[in-house]
């Protein structure tokens, strides 16, 4: 598989699984764009080519504005995009090879069977099902379209995954790993940081000077105005006439008027705001003006208005020491890096055994908790990612774990108890079920690399450089 394939889907099943959530945005207006020629393939797959046209029209049936794409760019938003496509069209071959259909009765049963279709008695309602394609701006052909390709999708990997039967040993195995019983004590790091208050202007002086790229803050200068339907036309109401009001607004910003002579012309007075920067406590709507700054003349929406704003100057500076609020957040970045740092030097002296149980009773004087943990699932403490840590972990062993707080905890294992294996057990049906699906994973993983092995994907950077330029 080449490379630029590999750079926005990792394999082949990680795409196929990313287009169940197919990324929904607009398209308009490409279809002139691309001449003809090998500009007309955006990809291949062995022999079958993938035009620009498909990739158009694979965008047109989704819904995010051009803006959103613009901003996503650089985030790989169209190669994301074309991932969700090849995948597609690599499903349509794989279904095709294994010659699985769905007849109209079946599809027709699925819509049916829909509770959002169906009354309060369970009765499928043409009236729901109309007035839902309607609210989605879809016809009823596109969307059963839609739906066959994702039951024909469904019946795949069911056909590929299906049919496995985990030996008991097995679940046996999956049962005792979740509901082993662990004995810990652990110690709450907190009382072993250094307090905020201890910290000297010295080594503020010295974080600042070491970091003071990172650290600089960037202030603007900026003019707004709050525009409603009251201080626009003069009702509480949003008609048309308050919209066609909004719509001359855009058309001045198109046309560089400024915005003293936008607002004039409506009678409404301006804020002027010299050297913002960015904080939790400041206005909400100069905070969103600040978020939206990439954009230096614009009108947006904000809850129950519009604002129109113009940027008039941009600058990033060192912090200022006398600003309260920006001192406190300098002394919340130190505070947080000598966390970071002590976390760190303690979990790296355990990871090369410089650390044991003299070391952890010199730490724990007085400060020893204790505790048992019922399961793998067992989160009432602990996040449920560090509770699968611990029970991954041997007697006698330790490690740093944290809580849904952020607290962080040096842990050691006390003991463990395995629990007796029942197969009579009102659960024993889950742990069957959990390990039908860890051996259905199994079995698609090996899937994915023999996709790979079949499938030769090649993209047109070309092509895909001229998509985005059209965003630019």
């Amino acid at each position: 598989m080449i490379g630029s394939f590999r750079n926005f889907a990792k394999t082949k099943f990680a795409g196929l699984l990313v287009f169940i959530m197919i990324i929904p945005f607009v398209f308009w207006g490409m279809g002139s764009m691309f001449s003809s020629g090998n500009t007309n393939n955006i990809a291949k797959i062995n022999k079958i080519n993938i035009s620009t046209q498909d990739f158009i029209d694979h965008i047109n049936r989704s819904n995010i504005p051009q803006q959103t794409i613009r901003q996503n760019l650089d985030k790989n938003i169209i190669e994301e995009l074309l991932s969700t496509l090849v995948s597609t069209r690599l499903l349509d071959l794989e279904v095709k090879d294994f010659d699985i259909l769905i007849s109209k009765e079946t599809l027709s049963k699925k819509i049916k069977n829909n509770k959002n279709f169906q009354n309060e008695n369970g009765i499928f309602e043409r009236l729901k099902y109309e007035k839902f394609l309607l609210e989605n701006n879809q016809s009823a052909p596109a969307f059963e379209l839609r739906l066959r390709g994702r039951e024909l999708q469904k019946n795949l990997f069911d056909y590929i995954g299906g049919g496995t039967i985990s030996p008991k040993f097995l679940i046996k195995k999956l049962y005792i790993e979740q509901n082993r019983k662990l004995e810990i004590e652990f110690i709450n790091l907190n009382g072993f940081y250094k307090k905020k208050e201890d910290i000297t202007l010295i080594e503020i002086n010295k974080f600042l000077e070491k970091n003071k790229e990172q650290l600089k803050i960037e202030y603007i200068d900026f003019d707004y105005a709050i525009i409603n339907p009251k201080n626009l036309i003069g009702t509480d109401q949003f008609s048309q006439i308050f919209y066609d009001k909004i719509d001359e607004i855009e058309i001045d910003i198109s046309n560089n008027l400024d915005l003293k002579t936008i607002v004039q012309k409506f009678d409404i007075k301006p804020v002027v705001v010299s050297n913002f920067r960015f904080s939790p406590s400041k206005n909400n709507i100069e905070k969103k003006i600040f978020e939206s700054k990439d954009i230096e003349f614009d009108i947006i929406e904000n809850e129950n208005n519009f604002i129109l704003y113009k940027i008039k100057n941009s600058e990033e500076r060192s912090p200022d020491l006398d600003d309260e609020e920006t001192k406190k957040e300098i002394l919340n970045l130190i505070y947080q890096k000598s966390k970071f740092d002590y976390n760190s030097e303690l979990l790296n002296k355990i990871n090369s055994n410089k650390f044991g149980d003299n070391d952890f009773t010199t730490m724990g004087q007085n400060k020893v908790e204790k505790l048992s943990l019922n399961s793998i699932k067992d989160n009432n403490k602990f996040e449920i990612d560090a509770v699968e840590l611990l029970y991954s972990l041997p007697i006698n062993s330790f490690t740093l774990v944290n809580d849904s707080k952020g607290n962080i905890y040096l842990v050691k294992i006390k003991d463990i108890k395995d629990q007796n294996f029942d197969i009579n057990n009102e659960n024993y049906k889950k742990y069957v079920n959990e390990q039908n699906t860890n051996n259905k994973n199994s079995i698609l993983k090996s899937y994915d690399l023999f996709l790979n092995k079949k499938y030769n994907v090649v993209l047109n950077q070309k092509t895909i450089e001229r998509v985005k330029n059209f965003f630019k």
